[in-house]
Order: structure tokens, then C-alpha cells, then sequence
């Protein structure tokens, strides 16, 4: 077994009312990351993940595009 870790992470740009937090879900569940994500008043969103170091590592980067229609910053 791998060595499990935690991230938090935050994504600025066009990340709400495009289906960010539905497509981080989905994307979390496929590299077996648990966690949460919401809307912040500021706009962005802010996750909070759980999971392999490699799989969070995933995530991560997944994060920093994010799904079709986000525009991250």
C-alpha cells in the first residue's frame, strides 16, 4: 500500500456554474480520492482531498484545468 496523504486546494477562474464540482467528483472517485468541494463566495472552489499521494498528485493537476467550459486561473 502506498503512502496516503491529504490535500486543500483552491481553483480561481471560470470554475463555477460550469460543472466544476460534479466533473472534480467524478474525477476524484476515478483516481480513488475521497474528499469534498464547494462554491466560495469569491467564485472559486475549494476542495478538500484524501487519498494515495499519487492519486492526490492526480487530482491536483486534473484540478488546474478542470472540466470543458472552466477556465482556471
Amino acid at each position: 500500500m502506498g503512502t496516503r496523504g491529504q490535500r486543500t486546494i483552491r481553483v480561481f477562474g471560470v470554475v463555477q456554474g460550469v460543472g466544476f464540482r460534479a466533473a472534480a467528483r467524478a474525477e476524484a472517485r476515478r483516481l480513488g480520492v475521497a474528499g469534498w468541494a464547494r462554491n466560495e463566495p469569491d467564485g472559486s472552489v475549494r476542495s478538500a482531498a484524501e487519498g494515495e499521494v499519487a492519486a492526490l498528485l492526480g487530482f491536483g493537476e486534473w484540478c488546474r484545468v478542470g472540466p470543458p467550459g472552466a477556465r482556471v486561473e
